[in-house]
């Protein structure tokens, strides 16, 4: 809980797409639902649910340069099954970056996990990430 913000909490994070019809349905592929859409051409977006009340929102616009879409590290999407949503990315269009592995992470205390990495269409980063404690 934060006890500065009342009752703050993750809504979502957005990503400038250049790819923006392809980067939606790559998504909805994942089991995104949509939740808002609105504008017309580059001012397009829309909003996508996660799964736990998450957001994900994809504006059509940016650049195919990865340096210029790079406005997060990664979005790590937490699930039971790394594995099984590795796969269904690469199925539904992504690249690999890493494929799923255990690791421990050196934290106090160690971290076990299991994670993947791959890269969306836009050469944005997912990691699928399972804490195994």
């Amino acid at each position: 809980m934060n006890e500065k913000i009342k009752s703050a909490r993750f809504h979502h994070i957005a990503l400038a797409a250049h790819r923006y019809e392809e980067t939606v349905e790559f998504y909805k592929a994942l089991g995104f639902r949509q939740v808002a859409e609105w504008g017309e051409g580059e001012g397009r977006a829309v909003m996508l649910e996660i799964g736990d009340g998450g957001i994900f929102e994809i504006f059509a616009k940016g650049s195919d340069e990865p340096e210029v879409n790079s406005r997060y590290f990664h979005l790590a999407i937490a699930t039971d099954d790394p594995d099984g949503a590795y796969a269904l990315a690469i199925k539904a269009g992504a690249t690999s970056k890493i494929e799923p592995k255990d690791v421990t992470i050196p934290s106090e205390p160690p971290m076990d996990v299991r994670l993947a990495f791959v890269y969306g269409l836009n050469g944005e980063e997912l990691e699928f990430f399972h804490h195994k404690g």
